[in-house]
């Protein structure tokens, strides 16, 4: 296992059940940093005390949202047996309050996130094992007095440094980027999740703008082919992966950009023979130049219930599958079904299904290259970022670029995933609408009666309420492109062996970062001169072409 882990304190206490001091005493002694070692003096440790007719409980905030579990250490206390306990971990304030299969939603699927357990006497218990920032604990013994010397969150990741980076003149945008990188690297566990409560597993669409995530900020991870290769074995052909069409296309398109980015020709070598049973498996889903695909049809929840919408995406994906499949194959010299994988496209290409009034469509028809951008871009572009989706979002900000529309672009970041950050979100969501944002509560405090809970209250599908994941890698989008399109990292050629920069800054008036390559970090630096000009600054390794 490459992770490691990191006790945490609390940072604050946001809630406490008794106020006055007399079952909750010393609370804050838990916001102090410890060494989770138990000890035969009573010295500065919190107390809670209960009766026959009242329970003791505290909430605590952690201060943002991590993978791990809770360590717990124990004083010297006068019974000598174990003391029971109530256990709440939450994304939100709401979570972490709310009951189990509650008319909020909450549940212990994939991870348990609400129990009993006994602590022991004068010693430390570790559990826990999901995606949190909050911690409510209720002492469930009557008549018990429970020390507690330490409380501290386990926080499991990956110890792998970020190199790639941006900085810019507006601090929201740098806010933001940081978050999608941290959302993904929370997701970098023994495989590449989703979620880090739900559904912690291997969803290879939701991996795509992750793994784009991690070619931009932590280059090569192992993670990536290993998930990619878990995806792989589980799916005997003609089966699609997750049970989805467009997930194994997904795979495709992964595997396309993976090996741009990382050059690793005797992995992409490895993929051969399932890689060209998939494109032939693809090929065969053509019916008079369309698509007909079986299994789950499916681009994202938000759009799921708009079959023509599906329809549109599903044939741009075709066309962008087997134009990926082409290329590795060409570069596998797999020369008869390279041509194959043409000829299907171009067959694919005289069939340009509607928009279907969704943006999600929209933008894959433009990626596609079978709908002008500018096109698509109007239908984008109406009501700002009203309609965007955490998923598809990031491709919707790819049309968009295709389109030129990069000022609008930056502006949609900042609107809708800016709004999760004002709603005090530490991670990017499963799901996220502006309308949200009317009259909302925010999710690291107590929600007052005359707001609205943003977590109880919204979601659909399989995220309903409190079941919604509040930190999940799919929502990523806007990190890998700002570097790529703001930034302007473009990658030409395999294993980064030329790198186009071409920025665009809008209203911004700087731009630095750093991007990694198979051969070290190409620096970057833009500066808007006072007559509108970008002033350009590169070091790069010198095995990688620069192109202006």
């Amino acid at each position: 296992d490459p992770r490691v882990r990191v006790n945490l304190p609390a940072v604050r206490v946001v809630w406490q059940s008794d106020p006055t001091g007399s079952q909750i005493i010393n609370i804050n002694r838990l916001l102090k940093p410890g060494n989770g070692q138990a000890e035969l003096i009573n010295k500065d440790l919190a107390v809670l005390k209960s009766d026959k007719n009242s329970e003791p409980a505290f909430l605590l905030d952690f201060g943002r949202e991590i993978y791990g579990g809770l360590q717990i250490t124990t004083g010297l206390m006068k019974v000598k047996k174990p003391t029971k306990v109530r256990i709440r971990f939450g994304e939100s304030v709401s979570e972490a309050m709310s009951e189990v299969d509650g008319s909020g939603g909450a549940t212990n699927d994939h991870a348990m996130r609400d129990f009993i357990i006994d602590l022991p006497w004068l010693g430390g218990l570790e559990v826990g094992n999901t995606g949190f920032r909050f911690v409510r604990i209720d002492l469930l013994t009557p008549d018990t007095e429970l020390l507690l010397k330490e409380i501290n969150a386990i926080f499991i990741f990956r110890d792998v440094p970020y190199l790639g980076s941006f900085h810019s003149s507006d601090e929201r945008l740098n806010q933001i980027w940081q978050t999608g990188a941290y959302t993904v690297h929370l997701n970098m566990q023994q495989y590449l999740w989703d979620g880090i409560k739900r559904d912690k597993l291997v969803w290879v669409g939701d991996m795509h703008p992750e793994v784009m995530a991690i070619n931009s900020v932590f280059g090569y991870n192992e993670v990536v082919p290993k998930s990619l290769d878990l995806a792989r074995d589980a799916t005997p052909l003609p089966q699609w992966m997750n049970g989805i069409s467009s997930y194994s296309m997904w795979w495709i398109l992964i595997q396309r950009d993976w090996y741009y980015h990382q050059g690793d020709l005797k992995y992409l070598q490895s993929q051969s023979e399932y890689l060209t049973g998939l494109l032939q498996q693809l090929i065969s889903k053509i019916k008079d130049g369309k698509e007909a695909l079986d299994g789950n049809r499916f681009l994202d929840w938000p759009s799921s219930e708009n079959k023509e919408a599906v329809h549109a995406g599903l044939q741009a994906m075709m066309i962008m599958a087997l134009q990926a499949g082409s290329e590795l194959c060409s570069i596998l010299k797999e020369t008869k079904l390279a041509l194959a994988c043409d000829g299907a496209v171009s067959l694919l290409k005289k069939n340009v299904p509607a928009m279907a009034n969704s943006k999600q469509a929209a933008a894959l028809l433009a990626l596609a290259g079978i709908l002008p951008a500018e096109r698509a871009n109007q239908l984008i572009s109406e009501n700002g970022a009203r309609g965007f989706s955490t998923f598809y979002g990031y491709y919707m900000l790819q049309a968009k670029a295709l389109a030129g529309d990069f000022d609008g672009a930056i502006d949609n970041i900042k609107e809708y995933w800016g709004g999760m950050l004002d709603l005090g979100a530490t991670t990017f969501w499963e799901d996220f609408d502006l309308s949200w944002k009317e009259n909302a509560g925010r999710i690291d405090e107590m929600v007052p009666d005359v707001k609205i809970d943003v977590h109880a209250t919204y979601g659909a599908y399989c995220y309903k309420n409190l079941r919604h994941s509040l930190a999940h890698g799919w929502a990523a989008g806007p990190t890998s492109w700002l570097t790529t399109h703001v930034l302007g990292v473009k990658v030409l050629a395999p294993g980064c062996k030329t790198v186009k920069i071409e920025p665009h800054l809008g209203d911004l008036k700087f731009v630095n970062g750093s991007f990694p390559t198979p051969f070290g970090l190409i620096k970057i630096s833009h500066l808007k001169m006072a007559d509108g000009k970008i002033k350009t600054s590169v070091v790069a390794p010198k095995q990688v072409k620069i192109v202006r």
